[in-house]
């Protein structure tokens, strides 16, 4: 593996990754307080994921083809102007529009580096490396909210949004001067047509994949888009209190993909990825019997595990998968819809049962949906060769 690449990739993607994880638990309680309903809280968490899903498959695919470099560093440059924009918003209108940009500066970095990734990846240690990788963006995740949060009870919400503009330029700098030029990358040794989408769609095990990585994102869409307000509303907690919260669960499942890769590699990758959806089910419903801060903490906790050992064996059978149909960024980039459309969903089913019924029923609803996408994960890969289960 090229420790040159894959670390300036590491690094890259944990500063972008940061600087949009100071942001998360403030633009809720932002827009609540411009006068946002529970619906337009989940527009504007759900603007992010509508431009990215839709702009996936395109950017995941010209990676395939023309390489990976100029939309990985073009990304982290789009992110570093949507800070600005930021900075200048001033309306609930204003940030579904943002944030709406930001999904497409997301859609050119996310399947882009992974299958970069993917491509330096050694045979046999698809588990390990991109569960080191993955370290990058756990790690980003979990610091960006509590920062944010400090951030914000110490300065002011424009201060967050100027250090998310700082990481992101970082990132920039960092890939245009030190990834290899386009020439030099693996995914172009090979001068071939593009495997069809019609193809890959009508795979039973990319569909597993697929339905898994939904799920476990439309929960963390609810978790993150209302998890806030319904600690802010309900317990009074502040800014750092719901930073160290959202902070939590992705830091816990950070600290597990190194050696839950590491396993993966060495049992049945299908029966780990099983297990933490089940923990991940069990964690939102928890969020939905929980009585004040310690509850919450521990249902983050509990998800945290649960991604900590879903999480490295999917994006191993991903790499597996993607090295088998030699279409990286194709697959990447369908693991990332998942996630985008997981996000969206996520949003908008919360924000419908904020205002039609009550707060808690989204994470009632959000465990429910957990529990079906892990029968339909367990039902398309069973009998999926061996390769492919661990």
């Amino acid at each position: 593996m090229d420790k040159k690449v894959f670390g300036v990739l590491f690094f890259s993607i944990f500063a972008a990754i940061t600087g949009v994880g100071i942001v998360v638990p403030l633009l809720p309680v932002y827009a609540h307080d411009l006068g946002a309903s529970g619906f337009y809280i989940g527009l504007i968490f759900g603007a992010f994921s509508l431009s990215r899903t839709f702009l996936l498959p395109y950017f995941g695919r010209r990676s395939d083809i023309h390489g990976r470099k100029p939309l990985i560093v073009a990304g982290l440059l789009a992110y570093t102007l949507v800070s600005v924009a930021f900075i200048f918003s001033c309306s609930v209108e204003h940030l579904i529009i943002i944030r709406f940009f930001q999904g497409i500066a997301s859609a050119m970095i996310m399947p882009v580096v992974q299958a970069y990734v993917g491509d330096i990846t050694p045979p046999g240690k698809e588990g390990l490396t991109m569960g080191l990788f993955n370290m990058s963006l756990f790690m980003g995740l979990s610091a960006g909210p509590l920062i944010g949060g400090v951030i914000n009870d110490n300065f002011n919400l424009n201060t967050s949004f100027t250090c998310m503009g700082i990481l992101a330029l970082g990132g920039f700098f960092l890939s245009l001067c030190m990834l290899p030029p386009v020439g030099a990358e693996r995914t172009l040794e090979h001068k071939r047509p593009p495997v069809p989408w019609k193809f890959l769609m009508k795979d039973r095990e990319i569909a597993a994949l697929f339905s898994f990585r939904f799920v476990y994102t439309l929960c963390i869409g609810i978790i993150w888009g209302f998890m806030p307000v319904f600690a802010d509303a309900e317990f009074f907690l502040s800014s750092t209190d719901i930073g160290i919260l959202i902070m939590l669960g992705v830091f816990i499942s950070g600290l597990l993909t190194t050696p839950m890769g590491y396993v993966a590699d060495r049992i049945n990758k299908r029966w780990m990825i099983i297990l933490g959806g089940i923990l991940c089910g069990l964690a939102v419903l928890s969020f939905y019997r929980a009585n004040g801060f310690w509850d919450l903490f521990a249902a983050n906790v509990i998800f945290g595990i649960g991604g900590g050992i879903s999480m490295p064996p999917l994006t191993a059978l991903a790499v597996i998968k993607g090295r088998r149909v030699k279409a990286m960024g194709s697959v990447m980039a369908l693991l990332t819809v998942a996630h985008s459309f997981g996000m969206l969903l996520g949003a908008l089913i919360g924000g419908f049962m904020m205002d039609m019924f009550q707060l808690r029923q989204a994470f009632a609803g959000g465990s429910l949906i957990m529990a079906a996408g892990v029968m339909l994960f367990a039902a398309l890969t069973r009998g999926s060769p061996k390769a492919l289960r661990g």
